[in-house]
């Protein structure tokens, strides 16, 4: 038990002041479990805990209250409702048989104007409990975003793996099916080889990514055009399960490029799953190249509805997505990542008539292409006219 004249709110007060507080106040008690006041009530007064606790809890959600924090022998609550002539914005409960002091209201008032000094000291409280509110309020929101974001990168990661655990599993049947030729075997068992590396990979760039430390790249001369072929023959393992034909606009050049092969394929393989996602019913995925004087444009091509124009201006964000049932967009981001750490840019359009076009560029050493940076410098020739 605490006496009146021992709470932090009283002690300034003088012997006739304290007098006239104890006319005004009223002793109450509730045993463990009941409701003080709910949210919404009016406000009859400010309530000071005498012993025992009392937890103030706020709805959060549909019938969802959350305990916002608990408060003890000495310590005010209520006081909110009075200064700001409003009803109950929280719940009061008591934790265990608690006793109360209750000022109320239109008395608490009239004392005020007669005590400057308890109306300074009841704003300060009113200002430290606003204080504590929003820490916890901040402390709830950063929770509830990190969980929500662990959630959304553990679909994303199911969502990467889907296609390839796929491949696997047709891969080992045909592998182990008595009428395969000792080929069609060995084929198998490298697919399904290639596809555990890509899981590897994956799981790699996932961690690289949420870590915010990008491991080192292995940039190797690599002729581009062969880099290619071998990108769009695992590509289509996974495209032809969907209804999608991939096809060349035209032919990828023969350049040699700085590229790490490993991180680029997942280029290829989250804007082709992507399209994928797009094309529900299946279409076309086509693939372009465009030699420039500083670099190779990639473009990827799709039938698809296009891009949502309310997230156009944040597709390569971490986290966004929009109209799918899975993935993320955590992908995209990764994307963006890999091509500016190949020293390129990515970007993303929609065409006309549908469907959207995903290009990113990638610089071209010349010292690697000395003969075809040559031919590229060279101005065009000039038709004669009459």
């Amino acid at each position: 038990m605490i006496p009146i004249e021992s709470i932090d709110l009283f002690r300034n007060l003088s012997g006739v002041e304290l007098d006239a507080l104890r006319r005004i106040v009223q002793e109450k008690f509730y045993p463990a479990g009941r409701e003080i006041f709910r949210e919404g009530d009016p406000a009859d007064g400010v309530y000071i805990v005498k012993s025992g606790r009392v937890a103030l809890a706020g709805t959060v959600g549909p019938m969802q209250r959350r305990v916002l924090m608990e408060i003890g022998p000495g310590e005010i609550f209520g006081e909110t409702a009075v200064l700001e002539m409003r009803p109950r914005s929280t719940y009061a409960i008591a934790l265990e048989n608690t006793a109360v002091y209750l000022l109320p209201r239109g008395e608490l008032l009239h004392f005020i104007e007669r005590s400057p000094g308890l109306a300074l000291v009841l704003l300060q409280k009113f200002s430290q409990r606003m204080r504590e509110f929003n820490r916890r309020y901040i402390e709830e929101i950063v929770q509830t975003e990190q969980l929500a974001i662990i959630g959304r990168f553990a679909r994303a990661i199911v969502h990467d793996l889907k296609n390839p655990l796929t491949v696997i599993s047709l891969s080992a049947e045909q592998a182990c099916a008595p009428n395969t030729s000792p080929q069609q075997r060995t084929e198998a068992l490298n697919r399904i080889r290639k596809q555990v590396e890509y899981i590897r990979a994956l799981v790699e760039e996932i961690l690289e990514f949420s870590s915010g430390t990008g491991s080192e790249m292995k940039l190797t001369p690599t002729n581009y055009a062969q880099f290619i072929a071998e990108t769009i023959s695992e590509l289509q393992q996974q495209t032809t399960l969907k209804s999608t034909r991939l096809t060349l606009a035209n032919a990828p050049p023969p350049i040699t490029l700085l590229i790490d092969p490993q991180r680029l394929r997942r280029v290829f393989v989250n804007l082709v799953s992507n399209a994928m996602d797009a094309m529900r019913e299946g279409g076309v995925i086509t693939f372009r190249f465009n030699l420039e004087p500083d670099g190779l444009i990639t473009e990827i091509e799709d039938t698809g509805p296009g891009i949502p124009p309310q997230i156009m201006d944040k597709l390569f964000h971490a986290l966004v997505t929009h109209g799918k049932e899975h993935g993320t967009g955590l992908g995209l981001s990764i994307c963006k990542q890999i091509v500016e750490r190949h020293g390129g840019q990515i970007w993303a359009r929609n065409k006309p008539e549908g469907g959207a076009i995903f290009a990113f560029k990638l610089p071209m050493p010349e010292k690697l292409n000395p003969q075809l940076q040559n031919e590229l410098q060279k101005p065009s020739p000039v038709k004669k006219t009459n």
